[in-house]
């Protein structure tokens, strides 16, 4: 890890595991921020709101998600299941986003 917590496999003590959750939490939710940012420019970029929803993209998305999980031996259900959460709540946030920018 590039942070002072322990790598997973170095760790002695819940404590120690639990540092490291919360630390990758926090690193996880700044790039969500930034994840979203991406959302935004989408908005403000795509013409009409009908463009907002493209389920082949969305597709896309989740299948290049769960590919990366079995890449990393994770469970690769889990992260489709994660995944569907972030890209709808990606889509509403863009609605939203989009109905913003042209208000």
């Amino acid at each position: 890890m590039t942070d002072n917590h322990l790598s997973p496999e170095d760790c002695t003590t819940m404590a120690e595991v639990r540092a490291g959750v919360d630390t990758l939490d926090a690193e996880l939710v700044a790039l969500l921020a930034r994840r979203f940012g991406y959302m935004r420019a989408a908005a403000r970029i795509k013409p009409t709101r009908d463009a907002v929803r493209d389920e082949a993209r969305k597709a896309s998305v989740i299948a290049a998600a769960t590919a990366e999980a079995e890449a990393h031996g994770i469970p690769a259900d889990v992260i489709a299941d994660i995944w569907e959460r972030l890209v709808e709540g990606s889509i509403a946030y863009e609605f939203g986003e989009w109905d913003r920018v042209r208000a």
